[in-house]
């Protein structure tokens, strides 16, 4: 196993840049993957920073560990969702660090191994778990979600136009057959869509729909900001790369409100929220990647960085 084949670090510049790692500084790295960003973030805060990273995926820690051993006790490795970092670094000893970095792209790796089930382009079981001490699969949700569930996940989470439609298609499928495989529930899509948007694959969303929900993702997502905040040290750092408009949004909604003086309804004559700012925005924008690394790294097209800073409290 190489780290060739797990996921490129993006927008690799940009994150130190909104980080600024020091030396003697700790990090979280709450989706570790593969180590790229980990790597870098270890090599600007020695000789004596620290890195604790956190990943759900087995294989993406066997990765890191490979790639970070020669930075010995300076990084922990822990087997845990982001949204429970405190605890995580609470475990390590840890009480308060500089920075905590969230990239919320699934690795390289998983998309390009087909047993994990992530990915339409080659056949492989249902799977999607990025934590496979998880129950439920996709092709669980297939089989057991009502046709009304069906509309809803693919609604919400793939903002899937034809949403009821591939429902009613699946109803209809899995009597006839169980949807085990990922390229059986991608011709089914096709079928639907009759081919669909020419820019991308007809069952990209439902794909990401499905993903999103065996993972919980959005809910965890939540979590890991509140947290990540909680765990921050005045003027420690947060950057979060999203990579669709669900996750993009929630990050965007959050870091505003979180570095809003009030947020009332427009109108109230007095503030009335009791609202506390917490963070200052980096940069009101979201930050993209440039166009060299997109020529170079095609997965990178659409990261969307953004990040804030803790405020005294």
């Amino acid at each position: 196993m190489t780290s060739t084949s797990f996921h490129t670090p993006v927008m690799l510049a940009q994150v130190i840049e909104v980080l600024r790692p020091a030396p003697g500084e700790i990090f979280v790295d709450g989706t570790v993957g593969g180590g790229g960003h980990a790597e870098a973030l270890l090599e600007r805060t020695a000789p004596d920073g620290r890195l604790i990273g956190l990943d759900v995926d087995d294989e993406s820690l066997a990765e890191a560990g490979d790639r970070l051993a020669r930075f010995g006790e300076r990084v922990r490795l822990v087997r845990s969702n982001f949204a429970d970092m405190k605890a995580a670094n609470a475990s390590a000893g840890v009480a308060a660090v500089d920075g905590v970095l969230l990239d919320l792209g699934g690795s390289s790796h998983q998309f390009d191994t087909p047993e994990r089930g992530f990915s339409f382009r080659e056949d492989g079981p249902l799977d999607m778990r990025q934590d496979r001490r998880l129950g439920r699969t996709a092709a669980d949700i297939l089989a057991e979600s009502s046709e009304e569930e069906l509309v809803r996940i693919f609604w919400i989470y793939g903002e899937e136009p034809l949403a009821k439609w591939l429902a009613a298609a699946v109803v209809q499928e899995r009597v006839r057959q169980p949807i085990t495989r990922t390229t059986q529930l991608a011709d089914l899509v096709k079928r639907v869509k009759r081919g669909g948007h020419r820019s991308f694959h007809p069952a990209t969303l439902v794909f990401q729909a499905l993903r999103i929900a065996v993972n919980d993702e959005l809910n965890q997502l939540r979590r890991g900001l509140e947290a990540a905040v909680d765990l921050c040290r005045p003027r420690g750092r947060i950057a979060v790369i999203a990579f669709h408009s669900l996750e993009d949004r929630i990050v965007k909604d959050f870091v505003r409100r979180m570095a809003s003086p009030c947020i009332c309804p427009p109108g109230l004559p007095v503030c009335r929220c009791g609202q506390r700012m917490r963070l200052r925005l980096v940069q009101r924008k979201a930050f993209r990647p440039t166009e060299a690394e997109v020529a170079a790294n095609p997965r990178a097209r659409s990261a969307r960085l953004r990040a804030a800073e803790k405020l005294e409290e």
